[in-house]
């Protein structure tokens, strides 16, 4: 089983920004891909980036030009670097991780809130 956990979440004014990282822990296999979701209240739990093998990267339009995903493969943690934050980015924000032999691995979230 895999264990992912989120941090680096918070308050932030518009404008700002944070770095999220997932760090990924327990019965690790073969990468396959991670990526990063969040969920509004009261909306669905939106696709925002991910990253495969070899460092292929790719974005929702949302997160285009401000988001930017990536990975250290030492230390199985993905992160997602958000710039210039409005507050319509305020959302609970997760991690998700597939690995050879464990494919839907999903971390407990992590609250991202953008003050105006």
């Amino acid at each position: 089983q895999v264990h992912l956990v989120e941090s680096g979440g918070g308050l932030v004014q518009a404008g700002g920004s944070l770095r999220l990282s997932c760090a990924a822990s327990g019965s690790i296999g073969r990468f396959i891909a991670m990526s990063w979701h969040r969920q509004a209240p009261g909306k669905q739990r939106e696709f925002l980036a991910a990253i495969t093998t070899a460092g292929r990267m790719n974005y929702a339009d949302s997160a285009k030009g401000r988001f930017t995903i990536s990975r250290d493969n030492a230390k199985n943690t993905v992160y997602l670097q958000m710039n210039s934050l409005k507050p319509e980015d305020t959302a609970v924000y997760y991690c998700f991780a597939a690995y050879a032999g464990s494919l839907n691995n999903w971390g407990q979230g992590t609250q991202v809130t953008v003050s105006s």
